[in-house]
């Protein structure tokens, strides 16, 4: 309020896109009644702040439908290096049917997220956002089986992933020790994704 450096400094764009948004969780109600706050936010969004862009994106993706413009803010999200919004991105790409390019371009981010050990925080990442922001109004896509990444005739795994899936969930429903560990044991990384596709899915 006294220093017209650091008031010049704090109105640059950098400033805006680089600062850290806290989780909605720990965001105080109020913020969103106050004009200063949805100013800056708006800011924020405006200079390309990858966590708003992140949420704002699975905003459009599964509450307004809007699956073009939500993959383009991933993809500005993901560039910047936001590894859940890489996660959602490679998830959505593996989702289509009717773009083989894009769908194995979802695996090679799939790929970077699982080799750097992202993938299970990045997933955990899009459920706080998703139920905790938006819970009665997100619809997911639905998953079927031609959107299966595995293709390989000789792999046991394939086609066993929704199972796996759903004994992972009944297990977390009875608070027992097989909930965790997910798809980690299996040795091939397209089933692994494909089990990821069923966990993503099912967020909500």
């Amino acid at each position: 309020m006294t220093c017209k450096a650091a008031h010049d400094a704090g109105e640059a764009d950098i400033v805006h896109r680089s600062v850290s948004i806290p989780p909605p969780h720990a965001t105080p109600w109020w913020w969103c009644l106050k004009p200063e706050a949805k100013r800056f936010f708006d800011r924020c969004m405006a200079a390309g702040n990858p966590e708003l862009l992140f949420r704002e994106a699975l905003r459009e993706l599964f509450i307004r439908r809007n699956e073009n413009i939500g993959i383009q803010m991933l993809n500005s999200a993901t560039s910047t290096g936001h590894a859940a919004a890489k996660y959602a991105l490679s998830m959505m790409l593996m989702l289509r049917t009717d773009d083989n390019v894009e769908k194995q371009k979802g695996l090679e981010l799939y790929r970077e997220l699982d080799a750097a050990g992202l993938v299970a925080g990045s997933n955990a990442r899009c459920f706080s956002i998703l139920t905790i922001s938006w819970p009665s109004e997100v619809q997911m896509p639905r998953i079927e089986e031609q959107h299966t990444v595995c293709a390989a005739p000789r792999c046991s795994p394939r086609g066993h992933m929704p199972l796996l899936y759903d004994y992972r969930r009944r297990a977390a429903e009875r608070n027992s020790v097989h909930a965790f560990g997910r798809a980690a044991h299996i040795p091939c990384i397209q089933c692994r994704a494909d089990y990821d596709l069923q966990a993503f899915v099912n967020l909500p």
